[in-house]
């Protein structure tokens, strides 16, 4: 059974604990809409994270049913999820780039594990690199990048495979104001190319600047909303924007 047009992604009652700790997630169900753009928001320790992990396939929940592009992703055996995972781009605020590679390998690595020849990986690679406005520090390694640098190489990395999803947790914690917005402002151009994309977050002030996007917002590990609705950013005025 295939999913309804459009609908890329469907949590209904998940829940998910380690052990026999309470339920870190509860309850928790949406509908991911293709090419739209998503914040999950909430306190520290709300959910964000490892709803996120569900969200990427790094994690399977404890209960209640997950489908991406129309197929039950839970009972799926495990060798079949690379190929799910290879239709996400994942950016963690941590970077995770590889620190003896260049930022030219860094980005070239996924096409390269998914055994896309040398001799057609510079043209998309320095054009991923041209981008995010890092052409001219193709051979730089990470430990020679700023943080800023750092996390648009990040990003790079996880959209050079095109992907249907894009999902950033944090992206925007260990970077200043304007960089934070230049970061946004990469997701939006993504997300106008036709990709889904979600970014966690706990700056509120970065749910004004994307007038289009909805918000999920975490509360102790449910959502705010129990029929897991979505919410246009309000202004300042409470007018959606």
């Amino acid at each position: 059974m295939s999913a309804p047009e459009g609908e890329i992604v469907q949590f209904d009652n998940v829940g998910l604990r380690y052990g026999t700790e309470r339920e870190i997630l509860s309850n928790v169900s949406f509908t991911l809409f293709s090419s739209r753009f998503y914040f999950l928001t909430g306190a520290s320790g709300a959910g964000k994270t490892s709803l996120l992990r569900l969200l990427y396939l790094a994690q399977r929940p404890s209960r209640g049913a997950i489908r991406m592009f129309g197929t039950d992703v839970i009972t799926l055996p495990r060798e079949k999820l690379p190929a799910y995972r290879r239709r996400m781009g994942v950016v963690f605020q941590d970077f995770r780039l590889v620190g003896h590679l260049s930022a030219f390998d860094n980005v070239a690595l996924p096409l390269r594990v998914s055994g896309v020849r040398e001799a057609d990986l510079r043209g998309p690679v320095e054009d991923m690199l041209e981008w995010v406005g890092l052409a001219q520090r193709a051979d730089a390694r990470p430990a020679t990048l700023s943080g800023g640098e750092q996390q648009r190489v990040a990003i790079a990395r996880a959209v050079i495979g095109r992907p249907d999803i894009l999902v950033a947790d944090e992206p925007t914690g260990n970077v200043d104001p304007e960089m934070a917005l230049k970061l946004l402002r990469l997701f939006e151009a993504l997300n106008r190319l036709g990709t889904t994309v979600v970014v966690a977050t706990h700056d509120v002030q970065l749910l004004r600047k994307v007038p289009d996007s909805l918000i999920m917002r975490l509360d102790k590990g449910t959502l705010a909303d129990p029929t897991g609705a979505l919410r246009y950013p309000p202004r300042r005025d409470g007018v959606r924007m």
